[in-house]
């Protein structure tokens, strides 16, 4: 299960109507607790993606390191990613499955239909390696 608070869910909204008609993408911080993931920080990240940003991410892996990096100094870690589909579902694609790595990290997926929000998803990568994993859907706890 995935727990964030109502301003970090709506911080992830704000930026996938921004950032629309292309992909959105960030980084979730916080704690593993168990099989919950509690979200304490949404961090934004650049869309590096320059041949298809309408349906396709990257994170710098720079910016990546720096983000993990600062977490681990104020406690946190990485407990998942964000980006949104513009006028498309909140469903993984394929591509989203093969370009996940980080295993029992949750992907949460923003629909934006013509500039608004419409539904979001979350999905944890399970398995034990590339071979195979898979992404299942886990509920959202908004508090």
């Amino acid at each position: 299960m995935l727990k964030i608070s109502q301003t970090d869910a709506v911080e992830i909204c704000s930026h996938a109507e921004q950032d629309y008609p292309h992909e959105c993408c960030g980084v979730l911080l916080g704690h593993f607790e168990g099989d919950v993931r509690r979200v304490t920080a949404v961090i934004r990240c650049v869309n590096t993606r320059k041949d298809s940003p309408h349906n396709r991410y990257d994170i710098d892996p720079r910016e990546l390191i720096r983000i993990q990096c600062e977490g681990r100094e104020s406690g946190q870690e990485i407990v998942g990613f964000y980006h949104s589909h513009p006028d498309h579902p909140s469903l993984w694609s394929a591509t989203d499955l093969t370009e996940a790595h980080w295993f029992g990290c949750s992907y949460l997926i923003t629909s934006v239909v013509q500039g608004k929000v419409s539904a979001t998803s979350s999905f944890e990568l399970t398995g034990s390696a590339e071979r195979d994993k898979t992404l299942l859907e886990e509920r959202i706890e908004v508090s």
